[in-house]
């Protein structure tokens, strides 16, 4: 089972909001619009950082320069833990099926980890820092696995996006649309509990 973190874990909107209104504010550019927020909240901080920048080379550069006196922990309070997510994933746990978060977030993922005491609950996680190619191209999932080595019917990947559901296209594995019907092509849910009731139809749960 593969986990995107923003939007599926979490409730990311607000930080990502404040990150790069604050990294706005610093460079002298106008706040992010609601088109540009939904952009930021499912790419990598560079991919992030260049649609802002308009095609403007040194704002960007002026940007990517300010990146690490930016703390990533000073946002990660804004962070809402989706419902259910918890009792979902020990739940899985007891019925042996690994459990893996594919993020396009980078440093900040660490702190995650431990400000919400994931660790535990997730058997691998890769981020933009761990491949060559971030999400939507599948190395990511390539990687997960491997790791397990399970194959592509075995998996699927729960996201919120059309990057994560054209990541799990790429990879050729079921994909489960969290919170977002729009993307719903294989299965939707609204709620981690509901996942536990479309697995119990193949596994003991």
């Amino acid at each position: 089972m593969i986990y995107d973190c923003d939007g599926v874990l979490f409730d990311s909107f607000e930080v990502n909001r404040r990150f790069y209104n604050h990294m706005c504010a610093l460079t002298g550019r106008s706040p992010l619009t609601e088109a540009e927020l939904r952009y930021v909240h499912s790419h990598t901080v560079h991919e992030a950082v260049h649609l802002l920048s308009g095609n403007d080379a040194a704002w960007e550069r002026k940007a990517l320069a300010l990146l690490p006196q930016i703390d990533p922990q000073e946002y990660i309070p804004y962070l809402k833990m989706e419902p259910h997510l918890l009792p979902t994933l020990r739940r899985l746990k007891e019925a042996g099926i690994f459990r893996a978060i594919n993020t396009n977030r980078s440093t900040s993922m660490k702190y995650i980890m431990e400000k919400f005491n994931l660790w535990s609950h997730f058997d691998r996680v890769i981020t933009a820092l761990d491949v060559k190619n971030p999400k939507p191209h599948p190395e990511s999932i390539e990687k997960i696995l491997e790791t397990f080595q399970v194959g592509k019917k075995e998996t699927v990947f729960v996201g919120d996006s059309e990057i994560d559901e054209q990541t799990a296209a790429s990879a050729g594995i079921k994909f489960i649309a969290y919170k977002n019907r729009e993307i719903a092509h294989d299965a939707f849910i609204d709620d981690h509990l509901a996942l536990l009731h479309i697995l119990s139809n193949e596994i003991d749960l």
